[in-house]
């Protein structure tokens, strides 16, 4: 996961679920995309391995206003938050599996 994101906050208001207890990953998606369907199925066997962690996928053209606050530029783009909410890394395209557990560890 590339770039590190600091500062914003995110809470069940903001992406619709709430947050998991040590970190939420949270993927903007578009309906046509393939490399979302293939994230998605990462990042919720990530969540599911790792007691704590969260996987809240946003439809981006349901959300346009959180898109554009976020400066979210395609999909997908997935947000590592921590416990508290804050945006600890981003990256956008397909992530590796070990990239997003690697983030975690920032973010826990």
């Amino acid at each position: 996961m590339s770039g590190r994101d600091t500062g914003r906050r995110l809470g069940a208001a903001d992406i619709g679920e709430g947050l998991g207890e040590w970190a939420t990953l949270v993927q903007f998606s578009s309906a046509f995309c393939q490399p979302c369907r293939a994230t998605r199925r990462i990042l919720a066997d990530v969540a599911g391995m790792v007691p704590g962690v969260a996987h809240v996928e946003i439809d981006a053209e349901e959300h346009l206003a959180l898109v554009r606050e976020l400066r979210v530029e395609k999909t997908p783009t997935v947000l590592v938050l921590d416990a508290s909410g804050r945006v600890v890394r981003r990256a956008a395209g397909q992530p590796r599996r070990a990239d997003v557990i690697a983030a975690l560890g920032e973010a826990v």
